[in-house]
């Protein structure tokens, strides 16, 4: 019995880690804990105009409820009621903030996804992550021994929950607008050329990967791949745009309310020049900079570097070692990764800030303000909550996943027969999963940056 335990001691302890975190996440509700006591705001129910709903409200605070009114009940009933009579009601003028609880998460829309989708990503990292620590060879006696079955399956059905659930999302009725919906599918079109001209080898003198023993139907589905992550990643980056442009104060509002503090705005900043920083470190160009080609060859280089200038003796003369360099562009996938879910908080009060924005900048907009859009803006940014929780939640979590895929060796996915017999294993599991980790930081790289530019340059704005 000791014998069989030992021989099996690996898949035990990834299905034990499984089932324990699956409990603690689940009983605890982790993924709830998570978004626990973040911001949101919601319009008093003003239904019937002669009815005193809104100044009840307003007097009991709605037990929880913080009012931000721009106006005090005092100042409103002290008006002159022999004014002439505007069609605008200063009651309505008044907003109110409460901290969100359990019970208010689980009626948002898209909680059980987000909570699921927590759970499962959660448990397959973990998963990926004891691999690495295990002891797993060439040597091991079939795939039920070495155990390496149980992270690959959970992180492919993991994935597979990723793809549908941002699928779903992205065409969300009214989650977003029609025209966001249409450029999500453009880029998807021009994310599946892309990825076929790059695994063609057309790319190969820009990116540092290597896609030789990729052909035909695998290219096909890795450019797939890399077309549907364009069009799903385009909404999510708008979004964190826009929470980046809010937290970080680029409006000079000076709110605080509305704006992050200076820990979250140091989170923000950071996460955006990491993503940034870390998608740069496969363009070859860029790349050549931090590696020193001449490490073994000191006197030949030094020989030859006198007939070149100041710049050309550095390219290939100082840095990194290759194999270090590999390494290290690994672990700034991460840390980026790891560093934008920490952000994620922040970037998620930002999204609920920007409708309290809305609000407040149509209140001071004129004498009888319109505040129907802001009420619309209000109730949407509140009830897609969970929604946008996934959608910031995905991009982190998709660069671990293939990030830790890329981690496990060729040998081990040669025991399924069915994923060998139409992807070639050994790249797969190496330079593919590790491009797709990649690709995912590229896009948010390249996304934000360009929706912060035409931010910076006024073609967008935040209202």
């Amino acid at each position: 019995m000791i014998q069989i335990l030992l021989f099996y001691k690996n898949p035990i302890l990834h299905t034990t880690l499984s089932l324990f975190l699956a409990f603690i996440l689940v009983f605890f509700k982790i993924p709830i804990l998570f978004l626990y006591a973040i911001h949101t705001y919601i319009h008093p129910d003003s239904l019937g105009q002669s009815s005193n709903g809104v100044r009840a409200a307003a007097a009991s605070g709605l037990d929880g409820y913080q009012n931000l009114s721009s106006k005090t009940g005092a100042e409103i009933k002290k008006r002159n009621k022999a004014k002439e009579k505007v069609d605008f009601d200063e009651n309505n003028a008044q907003i109110f903030r409460l901290k969100l609880d359990e019970g208010h998460l689980q009626s948002r829309l898209y909680c059980d996804q987000y909570c699921v989708a927590f759970t499962i990503s959660f448990i397959a990292l973990s998963c990926l992550l004891l691999h690495n620590y295990l002891n797993v060879s060439e040597s091991s006696v079939g795939v039920w021994a070495d155990g390496v079955f149980v992270p690959i399956l959970v992180a492919i059905l993991g994935l597979a929950m990723w793809f549908m659930l941002l699928w779903k999302i992205t065409f969300e009725r009214s989650a977003s607008r029609r025209s966001e919906k249409q450029l999500s599918v453009v880029f998807g079109v021009v994310g599946v050329f892309l990825g076929l001209y790059i695994f063609s080898g057309g790319a190969s003198l820009v990116l540092d990967f290597n896609f030789v023993s990729v052909d035909g139907f695998g290219r096909l589905f890795i450019a797939s791949l890399s077309g549907c992550l364009a069009g799903f990643l385009f909404m999510p980056s708008a979004k964190s745009a826009r929470s980046f442009w809010i937290g970080t104060d680029q409006l000079g509002c000076n709110l605080s309310m509305i704006t992050c503090g200076w820990f979250s705005r140091m989170v923000l900043y950071v996460n955006q020049i990491l993503i940034i920083f870390a998608s740069l470190l496969w363009i070859n160009p860029l790349a050549e900079i931090f590696v020193n080609s001449n490490y073994n060859n000191s006197k030949t280089a030094s020989s030859v570097s006198s007939k070149f200038g100041a710049a050309e003796k550095l390219v290939g003369n100082v840095g990194l070692l290759q194999s270090d360099f590999s390494k290290f562009r690994l672990w700034c996938l991460l840390v980026s990764s790891l560093l934008q879910i920490v952000a994620l908080r922040p970037s998620l009060q930002m999204y609920l800030n920007e409708a309290l924005l809305s609000w407040y900048q149509r209140l001071h907009a004129s004498k009888v303000p319109d505040l129907d859009y802001s009420r619309a803006k209000v109730f949407l940014h509140n009830h897609y909550l969970c929604l946008v929780a996934l959608q910031f939640l995905a991009p982190p979590v998709l660069v671990l996943i293939f990030l830790g895929l890329s981690q496990i060796d060729g040998h081990s996915f040669k025991s399924f027969p069915l994923l060998c017999s139409m992807l070639p294993c050994s790249p797969f599991v190496k330079e593919v999963a590790l491009f797709m980790a990649w690709w995912v930081t590229f896009l948010r790289a390249i996304f934000s940056s360009v929706f912060l530019v035409l931010h910076r340059h006024c073609f967008l704005y935040v209202s």
